[in-house]
C-alpha cells in the first residue's frame, strides 16, 4: 500500500465539491424560498421512506461498536503494535467534544428537554410529569449513545486504516479492502467528494447556529442587538480567531483550547447543580439514566406505523439523519487524535464518557429549565418556541450571578465556535488534499472562509437559507449512511485478517517459547548426566591415579627401607 497520505496538494475533490458547495451558496443566497422548499420536499420524501433504515442501522451500529469492544478484538491497537496514545486522556476527551458535538450540548441543553415537554412523544401527555421525564430521556437519547455509535464507526474504521495500513486519512480509503485500487478512481473520489459536501453544508450550519446564539447571549445580557450585522461580526471575529489557533495546528492550537473549553464546560455544570435546584438535579439524573438504559432498545426500536404521527421523523430519525451527516467531519478527527490507542480504549472513551456526560449535562440545564417552568418561575417553554437560542441565557438568568455566568456561556461557545472552525478546516483539509495528515495553511484557511461565507450569506438572505441547507446536509446523510454500513464489511474483513495474523503470530512466539523451555529442561538434564558421567569418569580416573601414586609410593618406601637394612647390616 502507497503511502500516499504525505501528498499535501490539493486535487480534483476540492475543486468539485468546492464548486458544488458553491452553487449551493447561490442557490441559498439568490432564491432561498426556492432552496428551502427542495429541501424541504427532498427531507419529507427521506424521512417517510426511509426512516426504517435509519432507526434500524443506527441501532445496529451500537449493538456493532459494544460487540466490537467487548470482544477479543477489543484488544487490536489502532497504530503499530508497540504505539502508545498520542494524547493524555484528558486532552483526548476534550478534543472530542470541542470537534463540534460539544456546541450541540450547549444550544439543545436546556431546549430539547423543554420542548418535549410540551411537543411529546407518542403516546404521552403534554405538560405532564410523564412529559417531563420523557422530555429528558429522549434529549438523552438523541446525544448519547447513538451518535457517537455513529461517530466512532467512521473514526475507529479510518484511525486503523491510517495508523494500521498506512492509507491516506479519506473516507474512500476505508474501502481499500473491498475495492483495492479503484480507492484511488472515481469511485473513491466520489465517496469523498460526499464526504466533503456532507461535512462543509454540516459545519457551515454550526456556524449559524452558534452565531445566532452567541449575538442571542450578548443581545440577553447586554445592549447589543440581535440582527444579521452582529451575527455575521460574530463569524468575522471568530474566523479571524480560528486562523490563529489553525496556524498553530492540532497540537497547540486545538489541544490548548479543548483543554480551557472542557474546564469552562465543568465550571459552568457544577456551578448550575450547586446553585440550581441540587436535589431535583440528582432525582432527575437518576431516574433519567434508569429511564434510558431500560428503554434504549425500545426506542431504539419502535416506529409508529398505525397511526399519523410525524414526532418521530421530525425529531429522533431528523437527529439521526444529522449525526450520520456529522460523521465523516467527527470520524476522519477523531481518528486523528486517537492513534495509538486500542479499539477498546476507543471505545470507552468515544462511546461511553460523552454518553454519561450527555445525561449529566441535559438533567442539569434541562432539568433546572423543566423545574422552573412547572415551578411557573420563569416561561422558559414560550422561549423554546420562539427563540430557541435564548433558552440557556434565560434559564442562567434565574439563577445566582446571571451576568457572570451568561459571560462565561457566551465564552464557552465562542471556544466552542473557534474549535469546531479550526477542526473543521483542518478535517476538510485533509480531505481535499489527499487525506494528508499535515494539510497546509493555506487550504484550512481557504476552508474556514468558505464554511464562513457559506453561514453569513445565507443568515443576511433570511427565508430559510440557512434551515434549507441544514437541511440539504441531512439528505446528503442517506447515501453516507449505506456507505457506514459497507466500512463495517470492510472493518469486519481487515480485523479479520490481523486477529488470524496475530493469532498466527502468538501461536509462533508460544511455541518458540515452549521450544525455549523444553530445550531449557532437557539441556539442564543432560548437563546433569554429562556432570554424573564426566564425575564417574574422573573418579575413576583419579582412583586409577591415586593407586599408581600409592603403589609408586609404596615401592620407594619399599626400597628406602630395603637401602636402610642394607646399610644397617655393613655397619655391623
Amino acid at each position: 500500500m502507497s503511502q500516499v497520505h504525505n501528498n499535501n496538494k490539493p486535487g480534483m475533490v476540492l475543486i468539485i465539491s468546492a464548486i458544488l458547495v458553491g452553487i449551493f451558496v447561490l442557490w441559498g443566497a439568490l432564491a432561498p424560498g426556492s432552496l428551502n422548499a427542495a429541501a424541504g420536499e427532498g427531507l419529507e420524501w427521506m424521512l417517510n421512506n426511509f426512516g426504517w433504515f435509519y432507526m434500524l442501522s443506527t441501532a445496529f451500529f451500537v449493538l456493532f461498536v459494544m460487540i466490537l469492544a467487548i470482544s477479543p478484538l477489543g484488544k487490536i491497537r489502532l497504530g503499530k503494535p508497540d504505539e502508545r496514545p498520542e494524547y493524555s486522556w484528558y486532552s483526548w476527551i476534550g478534543m472530542l467534544f470541542a470537534a463540534g458535538i460539544g456546541v450541540g450540548f450547549v444550544f439543545w441543553g436546556v431546549a430539547e428537554p423543554v420542548l418535549y415537554y410540551f411537543d411529546t412523544p407518542m403516546g404521552i401527555n403534554p405538560e405532564t410529569p410523564e412529559a417531563a421525564v420523557a422530555g429528558l430521556r429522549y434529549a438523552v437519547f438523541h446525544w448519547g449513545l447513538h451518535p457517537w455509535a455513529i461517530f466512532s464507526i467512521v473514526g475507529l474504521t479510518l484511525a486503523y486504516v491510517q495508523f494500521r495500513k498506512d492509507r491516506p486519512a479519506l473516507i474512500s480509503s476505508a474501502f481499500y479492502p473491498i475495492i483495492g485500487d479503484r480507492v484511488n478512481g472515481w469511485v473513491g473520489k466520489s465517496i469523498d467528494i460526499l464526504a466533503v459536501i456532507a461535512t462543509c453544508t454540516g459545519v457551515a450550519t454550526t456556524f449559524g447556529l452558534s452565531a445566532l446564539q452567541i449575538t442571542g447571549g450578548l443581545s440577553y445580557i447586554s445592549p447589543i442587538p440581535n440582527t444579521i450585522v452582529t451575527q455575521t461580526t460574530i463569524i468575522a471575529i471568530v474566523t479571524f480567531l480560528f486562523m490563529f489557533s489553525a496556524a498553530k495546528g492540532v497540537d497547540k492550537g486545538i489541544k490548548r483550547l479543548s483543554n480551557i473549553n472542557l474546564a469552562v464546560a465543568g465550571i459552568l455544570l457544577v456551578f448550575v447543580i450547586v446553585v440550581g435546584p441540587t436535589l431535583f438535579i440528582l432525582e432527575s439524573f437518576v431516574t433519567t439514566l434508569g429511564g434510558y438504559i431500560t428503554n434504549v432498545a425500545a426506542m431504539s426500536l419502535t416506529m409508529t406505523p398505525f397511526t399519523e404521527s410525524t414526532w418521530l421523523g421530525t425529531n429522533t430519525i431528523f437527529f439521526w439523519a444529522w449525526h450520520i451527516a456529522w460523521a465523516p467531519f467527527m470520524g476522519i478527527f477523531i481518528a486523528r487524535i486517537s492513534r495509538g490507542r486500542t479499539i477498546r480504549e476507543f471505545m470507552a472513551g468515544v462511546l461511553l464518557v460523552p454518553s454519561l456526560l450527555a445525561v449529566l449535562w441535559f438533567t442539569t440545564f434541562g432539568g433546572t429549565a423543566l423545574n422552573l417552568e412547572i415551578a411557573g418561575v420563569a416561561p422558559i417553554g414560550d422561549l423554546v418556541m420562539s427563540n430557541v437560542e435564548l433558552a440557556l441565557f434565560a434559564t442562567l438568568g434565574e439563577l445566582p450571578l446571571s451576568a457572570i455566568t451568561s459571560f462565561i456561556a457566551v465564552v464557552l461557545i465562542l471556544i466552542f465556535f473557534i474549535t469546531s472552525a479550526d477542526s473543521a478546516s483542518y478535517v476538510l483539509g485533509a480531505m481535499t488534499t489527499n487525506g494528508s495528515l499535515n494539510p497546509s495553511l493555506f487550504v484550512k484557511m481557504l476552508w474556514g472562509l468558505l464554511i464562513a461565507g457559506t453561514a453569513s450569506v445565507l443568515l443576511i438572505s433570511g427565508d430559510g437559507g440557512l434551515g434549507a441547507l441544514q437541511t440539504a446536509s441531512i439528505i446528503a446523510a442517506l447515501p453516507f449512511a449505506i456507505i457506514m454500513t459497507i466500512m463495517i464489511i470492510s472493518m469486519l474483513m481487515m480485523l479479520g485478517k490481523d486477529y488470524q495474523a496475530e493469532g498466527k503470530k502468538r501461536k509462533r512466539k508460544n511455541r518458540k517459547e515452549i521450544k525455549a523451555e523444553i530445550r531449557e529442561e532437557m539441556y539442564q538434564e543432560i548437563k546433569e548426566e554429562v556432570l554424573e558421567e564426566m564425575r564417574d569418569e574422573v573418579i575413576g580416573e583419579m582412583k586409577e591415579e591415586v593407586l599408581e601414586e600409592i603403589k609408586d609410593e609404596i615401592k620407594d618406601n619399599l626400597i628406602d627401607e630395603l637401602n636402610q637394612m642394607q646399610e644397617d647390616q655393613k655397619k655391623k
